[in-house]
């Protein structure tokens, strides 16, 4: 949970200082609740039932590249999310769209492409089974430059997708996010990470606006 050199000068900025929960609250508190840090990693610990203490930075962006490893327990289920509204909004997933992490291989019913680690959750399947074994670190990149989103896993890119587009639109009236008018509009917003009520690790959470 360190910036080198090179990246401060780049512009990055860390949103996790590996010892404290720092810019970061639980969706709609004031304080994280939920969440453990241990030995540099910021652990959901899965207590508090499906999103009960999915967490958002403080901050909001809008263009950014975001880096960070990770891993699941055995069956468990999380996100990475961006442009999330709290304002007016009982959930992160009712507005921001989400780079989904799950143990696919463990999970107990069958899951749709859509659905796999890596994928626009609900909107676009991941290209390539870049997943690593659970229990092991995962890499990932997400990279948001105004309409165009890539999202990357252990240095191979497999979701590559415009927002607002027709196409954009047709995904979202086709499937679950009809029924929520404010997922995926912000052109800003929090980061978020869901605690889905399994454990997953989190560090080297690293952002870089642009």
């Amino acid at each position: 949970n360190v910036l080198t050199a090179e990246e401060r000068s780049g512009g990055w900025r860390l949103l996790f200082d590996g010892t404290t929960t720092r810019g970061w609250h639980t969706f709609g508190r004031d304080t994280v609740v939920g969440w453990d840090i241990r030995d540099g990693e910021l652990i959901a610990l899965g207590q508090g039932g499906d999103h009960a203490n999915d967490i958002v930075t403080n901050e909001s962006f809008g263009s950014f590249e975001l880096v960070v490893d990770w891993k699941l327990a055995p069956g468990a289920n999380s996100g990475i999310l961006y442009h999330v509204v709290e304002k007016g909004y009982d959930a992160v997933y009712a507005t921001g769209p989400e780079y989904q992490l799950i143990d696919v291989e463990g999970w107990p019913d069958k899951l749709e492409t859509w659905q796999w680690t890596g994928a626009n959750y609900a909107m676009h399947p991941p290209l390539s089974a870049a997943w690593k074994r659970v229990g092991e670190w995962n890499h990932t990149r997400i990279l948001v430059n105004g309409t165009d989103v890539e999202h990357w896993l252990n240095g191979v890119k497999i979701v590559d997708y415009q927002l607002w587009t027709p196409d954009w639109q047709a995904r979202v009236q086709a499937g679950k996010w009809n029924d929520y008018p404010g997922y995926g509009k912000a052109k800003t917003g929090l980061v978020g990470l869901q605690d889905h009520g399994n454990r997953i690790w989190f560090r080297n959470i690293k952002i870089k606006p642009l």
